[in-house]
């Protein structure tokens, strides 16, 4: 165990940073692409409701749907370069897509999975994804353009953006392979910072707690990292790993525990710094707290697997089942097992739910799935509706938030991005 511990507490960050001054950022949809062997156009050198919830999926392993934006591509492969480079200029826009969202019709290839999304104030943001996706926004979210921070990148590595967080004008990135941005300008440049080649697992989410050099950084195999000097030194919060903490007490009695060499699919902040990481296998979840050494795990009766949980915005926890069901704890505090859950009534006629969002008062949830699901409720989720109007968005939809009241996204595979219009309300 000694050694696990070592890993976990002694391998975060190399000395060495590399500085990066931001490109141009109104940059259009076009410029700087280039062709690649397969024949597909690819842009180069591109790289808060109560929780913050991430996944750590596969890269790249949804099927694109073929739309649009294929064949606008396909059109542009059969123009010459003079041609492109007479395009008009500028970012990409929404259209309406049903009385609470419109869809963003934004510059990227398909195949490109959004992952997460932070704004720096109510209208400058950014946008991650995989294939290394930046974009940027000033106006709220209507419109996006590419953000370039290629000096701070490694060439020959296909990056994969997974948590961006804000606290004032500092801001942090992390990413796969193992990568970490930060800014203090409002992400007008970005500096990276050297991780340890030691670090156990990939760093899937990253929170900005102050806007003084303050932030959390958690891996997929559940170390938890903070620092306070702006990335110039961490501390480890757990003594190890969560497969270390399991093989360890596989007495406990948690069912899939023994020899477990998995990670988290999902991992969940609430305000108070405590976390949800649900196992990969989505049989049991492991929770922790400020000031504990270890995850604690937590077992499952039910057969029925879990396909994401989170925070609601009164402290209580969400859970999302394959197939289909939704579960709300029964108490504020951290649930111990099955029997602190209730299950909700959705009509999700069998379509996976993916994620769970709310608005920052708490007086509206959406629910986000696949095949374009989406439902809401206006009454903290004891009844539920469905927006048909999303119906006809060929892609999963894996992530729903809200940065206020009145401005939320949902971020989905094949570069599908839908901006919360508020007329239905």
């Amino acid at each position: 165990m000694a050694a696990l511990t070592t890993a976990v507490s002694a391998c975060v960050v190399s000395p060495v940073s590399v500085g990066a001054r931001a490109g141009s950022s109104r940059r259009a949809a076009f410029v700087g692409a280039r062709v690649v062997s397969n024949g597909s156009v690819r842009a180069g050198s591109r790289p808060t409701a109560s929780s913050l919830v991430v996944r750590a999926a596969k890269d790249d392993e949804r099927p694109a749907g073929f739309g649009r934006r294929d064949i606008a591509k396909g059109a542009l492969m059969a123009l010459s370069a003079p041609l492109i480079s007479q395009m008009p200029v500028g970012p990409a826009k929404a259209d309406e897509l049903s009385k609470f969202w419109d869809i963003v019709d934004l510059p990227l290839e398909p195949g490109v999975i959004l992952l997460d999304i932070a704004f720096v104030d109510e209208t400058h943001g950014f946008l991650l994804g995989t294939r290394q996706t930046i974009l940027e926004t000033f106006d709220g979210g209507k419109t996006w353009d590419f953000k370039s921070v290629s000096n701070a990148l490694d060439e020959d590595v296909n990056y994969r953006f997974n948590s961006v967080s804000f606290k004032g004008q500092e801001g942090w990135i992390v990413g796969k392979p193992a990568i970490l941005l930060h800014t203090t300008d409002g992400g007008a440049s970005w500096e990276r910072v050297g991780l340890s080649p030691r670090l156990p697992g990939a760093p899937v989410l990253i929170t900005a707690t102050k806007d003084n050099g303050t932030a959390e950084m958690v891996t997929d195999e559940g170390a938890i990292y903070l620092t306070t000097d702006a990335a110039r030194n961490w501390k480890a919060a757990v003594e190890e790993t969560i497969s270390a903490t399991l093989n360890r007490t596989v007495s406990s009695g948690i069912t899939g525990a023994s020899y477990y060499t998995g990670t988290f699919s999902t991992i969940s902040r609430n305000d108070d710094g405590e976390y949800i990481g649900l196992s990969s296998r989505g049989n049991f979840y492991m929770t922790w707290a400020p000031g504990q050494a270890y995850w604690q795990p937590h077992n499952r009766s039910s057969a029925r697997r879990v396909q994401s949980m989170g925070w609601r915005p009164d402290g209580g926890v969400w859970e999302l089942t394959r197939g289909g069901g939704i579960y709300f704890s029964t108490t504020n505090d951290l649930p111990d097992n099955d029997d602190d859950f209730a299950e909700g009534k959705i009509g999700s006629r069998g379509f996976g739910l993916l994620d769970l969002g709310a608005k920052p008062d708490g007086g509206e949830f959406w629910i986000v799935g696949g095949s374009g699901s989406v439902f809401y409720s206006k009454d903290q989720g004891r009844s539920w509706k469905r927006d048909r109007g999303a119906d006809g968005v060929a892609a999963n939809l894996y992530t729903v938030k809200f940065n206020t009241n009145s401005n939320g996204f949902i971020l989905g595979n094949d570069g599908v991005l839908l901006k919360y219009n508020g007329r239905g309300v």
